[in-house]
């Protein structure tokens, strides 16, 4: 059976909630049984399925983030919160 495809919001969605500064404030669910990017009240949340052990929910996270934006998974780094489930990312300047 295949995975369902990841909910993701609109690029444009995603990019008006991206600061001056290219900064972006995330909530992560590691773990969960499908992936997506909700959009509720001005906050993100991300939902991921790998596990939150040796970064590997954070670099899911990235490559989600990433995806939605329609940049490389590269672009898109992680500037706070590493082992915390907040996290801050900077998105590159050409995804805003």
């Amino acid at each position: 059976m295949a995975r369902p495809k990841a909910d993701l919001p609109s690029a444009a969605a995603l990019r008006a909630l991206v600061d001056a500064e290219g900064r972006l404030a995330v909530r992560v669910t590691p773990g969960a049984k499908v992936e997506g990017i909700a959009i509720e009240d001005g906050r993100v949340s991300v939902k991921v399925r790998a596990k939150p052990e040796d970064g590997k929910a954070t670099i899911a996270v990235l490559a989600l983030v990433a995806a939605t934006l329609q940049v490389a998974p590269s672009k898109v780094e992680l500037l706070r919160g590493a082992t915390s489930r907040e996290k801050l990312l900077r998105v590159p300047p050409s995804a805003v």
